[in-house]
């Protein structure tokens, strides 16, 4: 009888290690195949900027494909409930950027709840705005602009890359801290407006420092100010809007959210290579050089993260009574 109690003991015991190392040889085997990594903009803007540079460093480290899937539409909640509906296997990612903490309070009704249905996993980038203007716009500074825009009420047309996300949030707050009127234009994304203002279609735009950066440097955009409390090192001679509105500040950031339920040696996978990526020098460069800053945390973190975010912009869009 002691032969079998201790026979049943330690077939228990051994019971109880089994989870745990297939919890291990999971995560030293994931992926296996290619990761998607959705993004809910189109093509060009900030937020697929920084989704293929976090999936090229995934690909390198990882020896898998992290393809990155463009699903535009809804400021993002496309792209979220289809991240939301997936199997939580880890091979379908969600590109987080600060539209899913707007549309918490900008939505009345959605089919998801962001804080409860998606797993943080990690911070990347964290960026101030710009507003970037076409070079024939009269205004060459801020207090320019604002002299010319209440001279001309509802005559000036300013884009965003959608209905509700930062870049519209961060012209609204302008608009009522200058005390001027323009008319929103909203895009599909951040490159589609920016090809309407490179073009001269619309001739002001608040986007994400890696959107417009380049064509500030070439002069084929003029950058009035930074969403920033202070200058950027990527942009040095660009004053911050604050400058001129005291108090305004805007800031976006992006990361990564899984699906609720993935396994969370993935999640703990997924978020040391992504902190390791931060702290390469060469990766945090290119960073600071398109006007970010690392955002390296813990899942926990992000996500206590995410619902400070989700408060803060609650409060603004009360207060500003922005309706869709």
């Amino acid at each position: 009888m002691k032969l079998l109690r201790r026979e049943f003991l330690h077939l228990t015991a051994g019971a109880a290690v089994l989870p745990a190392v297939s919890r291990i040889a999971r995560a030293q085997t994931y992926p296996t195949r290619p990761v998607r990594i959705v993004v809910g903009f189109a093509a060009g803007g900030g937020s697929d900027i920084f989704a293929r540079l976090i999936g090229q460093r995934l690909s390198e480290r990882l020896g898998e494909q992290f393809i990155i899937e463009n699903r535009p539409g809804g400021n993002s909640n496309i792209a979220t409930e289809a991240v939301v509906r997936a199997t939580p296997d880890g091979y379908t990612l969600l590109l987080v950027d600060s539209s899913p903490a707007i549309n918490a309070t900008l939505y009345d009704k959605l089919s998801f709840n962001f804080i409860r249905d998606i797993a943080p996993v990690a911070g990347i980038v964290s960026q101030p705005l710009v507003m970037l203007v076409n070079p024939s716009f009269p205004a060459k500074t801020i207090p320019e602009f604002i002299d010319y825009a209440k001279a001309n009420p509802d005559k000036i047309n300013m884009a965003s890359g959608g209905n509700g996300n930062i870049t519209h949030l961060a012209g609204e707050m302008f608009k009522t801290m200058a005390g001027v009127n323009m008319i929103h234009l909203p895009y599909r994304g951040g490159g589609a407006a920016l090809a309407d203002l490179l073009g001269g279609q619309v001739p002001v735009l608040f986007t994400g420092v890696p959107t417009g950066i380049e064509y500030i440097r070439a002069g084929r955009l003029r950058a009035l100010g930074v969403t920033s409390a202070t200058r950027l090192e990527a942009l040095p001679d660009v004053p911050t809007v604050g400058q001129f509105l005291p108090g305004y500040e805007a800031e976006d950031w992006k990361g990564i959210g899984a699906p609720k339920n993935t396994p969370p040696e993935i999640i703990d996978m997924l978020n040391e290579e992504i902190n390791a990526a931060l702290a390469d020098p060469k990766f945090k460069a290119r960073l600071v050089d398109l006007g970010g800053a690392p955002m390296s945390m813990a899942a926990a973190g992000f996500g206590r993260f995410i619902g400070a975010e989700t408060v803060k912009w609650g409060k603004v869009i009360r207060a500003a009574n922005i309706k869709l």
